[in-house]
């Protein structure tokens, strides 16, 4: 058996873990980096990456549809989906080189390729090497959760870990599961020429604004997306190229069977009871600084620390545990300023507090700006009007907006640039932006908090009247 001591011993080579190995080597911290399967984790290989690549694939196919409303004659393609799965494991592979053994390596740090687990509160075992180390971090990410349907296990089963190798076009994808990933595959798939079906059990995008999903829903449901809400899959029946899932609302049969109902963690290969973890099915339990709350050597990032489970999070999250590990400074995570984006057409994103919960939290004191796309004169010229943008101000400060509409997920940065720096709308306001660009409906959306103070206040007038009876 070998034996190594190091500085940081981190547990998964996902975006957290690879986060954390490359800016505490290049700072002169002793590395070691654990990973048994894939370099990249789920966002490279299974999530993010593919899925807008797919996603992006099926955006071009839509494209000629609406020719003719730009005076272009309308283009019905012809989709090789092959091809498109080509083009998403493309995109992996460009991507993959700076998530590589070879780069982590290159900078210093300790990789090997073996699953981690505790053997006891300060030693690691991969493989047949055992790691001792000042500070641990599991960094596991987490998985597709394949819930325990009655006859899911006689049928085959599409998740994201294995619908990207799928290389023959369902002609009828049916979907268990309305909310992000089940949304999206949907959309991407019926605009590659399948039938697609979708199952949700409560309502689809039940975390995102009513309001603002609508918007989304009623687009998806236009491009041919069937959609059944409050319908529970009870069981699933079926053989080789036609699955039937049962509901209270019905039956529902396809070819292909795409299970997408939420994330679970992994921790099963840890052992961390050998290492005096703590922990749940929600993952790692750790306090506001990410450090588990039984042992202090273990450090937990990502969505095994189990909160928000999105990559840019595990990203947030390396910052948090540097700062602690490497400087010995406190350091504690928040998510108030956390922003996330559903990349369906037209997208969907939120940062901070919706407005049913800006409203429990704040009450009176709580107004509700709006703007939407159709008043803004780039979206009108691309044609791309249907949207809405909603933003919580409490005492003049943003604390949540939300977004439906074009670029919906590049559009919310300014708000979470503005809530994690704690400015106020004046900050947005003040800002000069280009003309014209779908940008300026955040400045219309905080020009929409100002206009009834200076336009509908009768002592903004009267001082006017007065400067003006003065003025030479």
């Amino acid at each position: 058996m070998n034996r190594i001591k190091t500085d940081i011993c981190i547990i998964g080579g996902g975006s957290g873990g690879l986060s954390i190995a490359a800016g505490a080597v290049q700072m002169g911290a002793k590395v070691v980096l654990l990973e048994g399967h894939k370099m990249g984790g789920d966002c490279l290989n299974y999530g993010c990456v593919p899925s807008k690549a797919l996603i992006a694939s099926a955006k071009h196919a839509h494209a000629g549809q609406d020719n003719a409303k730009y005076g272009v004659e309308k283009v019905s393609p012809t989709v090789d989906y092959a091809a498109a799965k080509d083009h998403v494991h493309d995109v992996i592979a460009t991507i993959a080189p700076v998530d590589s053994v070879e780069r982590f390596e290159g900078l210093g740090v300790n990789v090997i390729q073996e699953y981690g687990k505790f053997i006891s509160k300060t030693e690691v075992q991969a493989g047949d090497t055992v790691i001792e180390a000042r500070r641990f971090v599991v960094a596991t990410g987490s998985g597709p959760l394949v819930p325990p349907i009655p006859g899911l296990e006689d049928v085959d089963v599409y998740t994201n870990e294995n619908i990207f190798d799928l290389r023959e076009r369902p002609d009828h994808l049916i979907i268990i599961g309305g909310g992000p990933i089940g949304m999206e595959m949907a959309q991407a798939h019926v605009r590659l020429g399948s039938k697609v079906t979708v199952i949700e059990g409560a309502k689809a995008f039940g975390k995102d604004d009513p309001e603002l999903a609508a918007i989304v829903l009623e687009n998806l449901k236009a491009e041919g997306v069937e959609i059944i809400e409050g319908a529970q899959a009870e069981k699933v029946s079926g053989s080789k190229g036609k699955v039937t899932v049962h509901t209270p609302k019905g039956a529902f049969s396809g070819s292909h069977l795409l299970v997408a109902v939420g994330r679970k963690v992994n921790i099963d290969k840890l052992d961390l009871d050998a290492g005096g973890v703590k922990y749940d099915r929600g993952g790692v339990k750790v306090d506001a600084g990410l450090r588990s709350v039984t042992n202090k050597k273990v450090y937990a990032v990502g969505d095994v620390a189990g909160g928000m489970q999105f990559t840019h999070v595990a990203g947030y999250h390396a910052g948090v545990v540097i700062r602690s590990m490497l400087f010995g400074l406190p350091s504690k995570q928040r998510t108030d300023h956390i922003p996330w984006a559903t990349y369906t057409d037209p997208e969907l994103s939120q940062v901070g507090l919706t407005e049913e919960q800006a409203k429990k939290k704040h009450g009176a004191n709580l107004e509700v700006v709006r703007f939407e796309y159709e008043h803004n004169d780039r979206a009108i010229a691309e044609r791309k009007t249907k949207g809405l943008i909603k933003v919580m101000v409490v005492k003049g400060r943003p604390v949540g907006a939300s977004i439906a509409g074009y670029l919906a997920g590049e559009l919310i940065g300014m708000w979470a640039m503005a809530i994690a720096n704690k400015q106020k709308m004046t900050a947005i306001a003040n800002t000069v932006l280009p003309y014209p660009t779908i940008s300026e409906i955040n400045k219309r959306a905080a020009g929409a908090y100002f206009s009834p103070r200076l336009f509908e206040s009768d002592k903004v007038k009267t001082i006017v009247g007065l400067v003006q009876r003065w003025l030479p």
